[in-house]
C-alpha cells in the first residue's frame, strides 16, 4: 500500500501547545478485504471470521469482519494522518473497548481530544496527554473507543 500523501497545515506540537478540550476529526480509512487480509498476513492471525467468507457468513456476525485489534491500530494511524498532531513522543498505553464489528466496505474516522494533561514527574522536559477517542464508522456508530496516553517533549526553556 503505498504512503499517503499528506500536507499538513499545521506544524506538529509540544506539549506545551496543547489545551485540554482540544478536538479533531481524522480522514476517512476504508476497509476493504484486501487490508483485512493483509492484517491477517502481517499479524499471523487468520481467525476465520476474518479471513474465510463461508465461515464468517454462518457465524454470528453474517460476514467477514476486520480484527478488533486492526480497528484499534487505523485508529492510531488516523489520528497520525490528522491535523492535530504531537511531535514525535512515547506511546504509554491504551484501554480500548470493541463495542461493534467492522465489516468489509466500512468507512471509518476517528474523533479525539486532549482529555487531560500533566507534566511528566519523572521525565523533565516531557508531558503527559490522554486522548479519549472514538473509532466511529460510515453511519456515525461509534464501533470503538477508548483512550490513548502519550508522553510528549516540552517546549525548549518551559519547564
Amino acid at each position: 500500500m503505498p504512503k499517503p500523501d499528506i500536507q499538513f497545515t499545521t506544524p506538529e506540537k509540544y506539549w506545551d501547545d496543547a489545551k485540554v478540550g482540544d478536538e479533531c476529526t481524522s480522514p476517512t480509512y476504508l476497509v476493504t478485504a484486501e487490508r483485512i487480509d493483509a492484517y491477517a498476513e502481517l499479524t499471523g492471525d487468520f481467525t476465520p471470521v476474518h479471513v474465510d467468507e463461508d465461515y464468517a457468513r454462518k457465524s454470528h456476525f453474517g460476514q467477514r469482519v476486520a480484527h478488533g485489534l486492526m480497528g484499534q491500530s487505523v485508529a492510531d494511524g488516523l489520528k497520525t494522518q490528522s491535523e492535530y498532531r504531537f511531535l514525535p513522543g512515547m506511546s504509554l498505553g491504551w484501554t480500548w473497548d470493541f463495542l461493534l464489528p467492522i465489516a468489509i466496505n466500512d468507512t471509518v474516522h476517528v474523533k479525539f481530544r486532549v482529555g487531560s494533561m500533566r507534566a511528566s514527574k519523572s521525565k523533565p522536559g516531557w508531558g503527559i496527554v490522554v486522548l479519549p477517542t472514538e473509532l466511529i464508522n460510515q453511519d456515525g456508530q461509534v464501533v470503538q473507543k477508548g483512550e490513548h496516553r502519550l508522553m510528549i517533549p516540552r517546549r525548549p526553556g518551559t519547564y
